[in-house]
This record gives C-alpha cells, sequence and structure tokens, in this order.
C-alpha cells in the first residue's frame, strides 16, 4: 500500500508492521471516541423525551433532572475503566485495549436502542438505561486516554499537536453528525412517531461503526511495549502512577475539569437549555450542536497546529482565559436577548475558543507522563476529570437554574472550572519540541 499523510511529515515511530497512512491512523484511533461522543449527543439531544418516556411519573422538571442525572451516572464508571483499560494498554498495547473499548460501547449503545420505555415494562426500563449507560461510561473510560496516547505516540515531533487534536475533532464531527440526525428526525416524524421508534434509530445505528472500527484498527499494527515496558506495567503500572507520577496525574485533572466543563456546557446542553429556559423549538434547539459540532470539527486542529507552532502551553492558557471571561457575557446576551441569531452567534464563539482550546490542551496531556505509565495515566486523569466535571454538568447547571433562578448559572459553572485548570501552566514544562 502507497503510503500518505496529511502533511509533508510522516509518523515517527509507526511500527513496521502498519501498512496505514497518517490519515488512516487517525480515522482508526479517533472512530471510537466518535462513536462514543455521537451517542453522548444523541442522548443529550433527546434528554427531554428520554425523561418523559422513561420516567414519565415525575414532574417535567424531575424527567430532566432524571434523565440528565442517568446520563452523568455512567460517567461514574469511567475512573474504573480508565484504570483497567490504560493498565492493559500499557501492559500489552495501545489497540488490544482499545478494542475491547469499542465493542464494550457498541452492547451499552444497543441496550438504549433495544430498551422497552416505562409504559411496557415499569421500573425495569430505566434501570436497564442505567445499567447501559454504566456500561458505555467504563468503556469510555479507556478509548479516550489510550487513543490519545497512541496518536501522541506515532505522530512527528514537529506535528504531535496537530495529529493528536484530532482526537478532539472528532467529538466535534460526533457531536455534528449526531445533532443532525436528532434535527432531521425531529423535523421529519411527528411527535407520536418520535416518541414511538424515532428516537432509537440513532442509537441501533450507531451500533454499525464497531466493525467498521475493528477493521480499521487491524492495520493500525502492533504496538506492544517494549519487554522492560511491560515487566515494569506487570509489577505495577497502576501503583506507579499513584505514587511516582501523582503530580503529572493532579496536572492532568485540573487540564482536564476546564476542558470538560466548557465542552459539555457549550457542545451539549446548550440544546437543552435553549428548549427549557429560551423556550425556543426544538428544531431551533438543535442546530446549536450542529454548529458547535461543525466549529469544533474545523477548529479542534488549529488549536493543535498552532500548539505545533507557539508551543501549547501559550495557546491553551490564552484561548482559555478568554472563553472564562467571554462566557458570561455570552449567556447574559442570549438570556436578555434570546433571538436565534443572537443564540448562534454565541454558541459558535464559545465552540472556536473551546475548540483551540482542545487542540492545544489534547498533545499537552499525554507529555506530562513517561511512555510506561502513560496510557494509565492519561486514563485515569481524564476519566476522572470528565466523570464528575463533565458528566454531571448537565444535572448540576440544570438544578443550579431551578434552584436559584439564574439563568446564567452555566456561565458561572464553566468560569470557576475554568480558573482550575489554569493553575497547572505554572508549573508544566514546555515539550512540543521533544520526542515522548
Amino acid at each position: 500500500m502507497k503510503s500518505t499523510s496529511l502533511g509533508p511529515s510522516a509518523l515517527a515511530s509507526a511500527t513496521p508492521t502498519s501498512s496505514i497512512s497518517t490519515r488512516g491512523l487517525i480515522v482508526a484511533t479517533t472512530i471510537g471516541n466518535a462513536f462514543e461522543f455521537f451517542d453522548l449527543t444523541v442522548y443529550s439531544f433527546f434528554a427531554v423525551l428520554l425523561g418523559k418516556l422513561f420516567f414519565p411519573l415525575a414532574s417535567a422538571q424531575q424527567q430532566l433532572l432524571l434523565s440528565v442525572g442517568t446520563f452523568g451516572v455512567g460517567f461514574v464508571a469511567r475512573p474504573l475503566g480508565g484504570m483497567m483499560f490504560g493498565v492493559i494498554a500499557d501492559r500489552f498495547g495501545r489497540v488490544a485495549a482499545m478494542n475491547m473499548t469499542l465493542l464494550a460501547m457498541a452492547l451499552g449503545t444497543g441496550m438504549i436502542g433495544l430498551t422497552p420505555t416505562y409504559a411496557q415494562i415499569g421500573i425495569a426500563a430505566p434501570l436497564l438505561v442505567l445499567a447501559a449507560r454504566i456500561l458505555q461510561g467504563f468503556s469510555a473510560g479507556g478509548e479516550v486516554g489510550v487513543a490519545t496516547t497512541l496518536l501522541a505516540e506515532r505522530a512527528s515531533v514537529g506535528r504531535r499537536g496537530f495529529i493528536t487534536s484530532w482526537q478532539f475533532a472528532s467529538q466535534g464531527g460526533a457531536a455534528l453528525a449526531g445533532s443532525l440526525v436528532g434535527f432531521l428526525l425531529s423535523h421529519f416524524l411527528d411527535t407520536a412517531a418520535l416518541e414511538s421508534w424515532g428516537w432509537r434509530i440513532p442509537f441501533l445505528a450507531g451500533v454499525l461503526i464497531a466493525p467498521l472500527g475493528l477493521y480499521l484498527r487491524s492495520r493500525i499494527g502492533d504496538d506492544a511495549p517494549p519487554a522492560d515496558e511491560a515487566k515494569q506495567a506487570g509489577h505495577g503500572v497502576l501503583r506507579t502512577v499513584l505514587t511516582r507520577d501523582r503530580k503529572p496525574l493532579l496536572f492532568a485533572l485540573l487540564l482536564v475539569i476546564g476542558g470538560t466543563s466548557a465542552h459539555f456546557i457549550v457542545l451539549y446542553y446548550m440544546s437543552t437549555y435553549a428548549i427549557k429556559v429560551l423556550h425556543l423549538p426544538m428544531d431551533t434547539a438543535m442546530w446549536c450542536g450542529i454548529l458547535s459540532g461543525a466549529v469544533m470539527l474545523v477548529m479542534a486542529p488549529i488549536g493543535g497546529s498552532w500548539s505545533d507552532r507557539f508551543g501549547r502551553k501559550r495557546v491553551t492558557f490564552i484561548s482559555r482565559v478568554l472563553l472564562t471571561l467571554l462566557i458570561l457575557p455570552g449567556f447574559v446576551a442570549i438570556t436578555h436577548q434570546p433571538s436565534i441569531v443572537t443564540l448562534y452567534l454565541v454558541v459558535c464563539a464559545l465552540a472556536a475558543l473551546h475548540s483551540i482550546n482542545a487542540g492545544a490542551t489534547g498533545p499537552l496531556l499525554p507529555e506530562l507522563f513517561p511512555r510506561g505509565t502513560r496510557a494509565t495515566g492519561l486514563s485515569l486523569s481524564y476519566a476522572a476529570g470528565v466523570s464528575i466535571f463533565g458528566g454531571f454538568a448537565q444535572f448540576i447547571v440544570t438544578w443550579l437554574i431551578g434552584a436559584t433562578g439564574e439563568p446564567t448559572s452555566p456561565a458561572w459553572y464553566v468560569i470557576v472550572c475554568g480558573v482550575l485548570s489554569l493553575v497547572p501552566l505554572a508549573f508544566i514544562r514546555e515539550r512540543s519540541n521533544e520526542e515522548i
């Protein structure tokens, strides 16, 4: 097979058995991440409907809280999945771990698509959805960290930021695809059809991604760790991460907190916010996800490329400060003038800043850890940050709005998390021009 690439530099550390191009590596590595975020997008945008179908005995506000709470519970399992799959990746190879996470995610997604509603089987319905979300969270806990690690290790030094940033661009692509599917279903199906069977289509269709992902990953090549690193991992990689690597683990966790809070508010919650707080039509609200997903797909690689050119820390700091300063005025604008134009402009601006930040932070995270424990350290820190500050973000801000009556509560949540994420930048050493 003739090798192609996204740019002038080829992969620096591709294994001899790999016959896949740089572009092929990116697709094969990010497809699991895209699968996960496609499902999260669909769930988020049907959160109101799912609350009605699976928690019909509660009030409208409680239905939404239970729906987004079930969404968040899946994230509780992420740290455990991050630990398990991270250790597998450090001991037996990145590809083996990623294949396991992909299969588990497909099973969880299929369960949601096939689960009968509360009206059909009673309390068993929300319990099955809860079990499916836990399975999805467990598998996703390892997917992002391991896949990001593989991209960073296979990329050449001068393009590591750009190549690794596609892991986060894939999240934007998945949000775009999930939002488009949600928009088309809500636009062309009447309420009865949507509640009866229409909402199941994207969950069941998403399962088809798994066979494609396994095929593409079979072409990446073997990436088993060297004998000395495998031996070290076998004698306690998790213990090493929790003792020797405590400082990079904490730094990575703080960086993730800022990014994940913005991600789940700007890309996922804004559609629900437009419906429940601004009282805009569902069709209008769905475009929030479509636009923010498209922006992230384009802007995350730009952020990664800028981090290669200007340094990870500089791009991460500037984009995070700008987002933290502008998100409150953005929410004030859409609550005081809740027009479609204002909403879309604010969403696109916030999504652009967040995407640039994600593109620069993505390669910064694996650079914090040594190779022998990198997958475990990155998976654990990412999963822990996302599970607490991302997965429950929608639940927290929904509760805050209801408790305080303040519609700008989501902005304050992102601001607090964003300030915390600036702290480690004062202590991290720039490694954008070093081998890892």
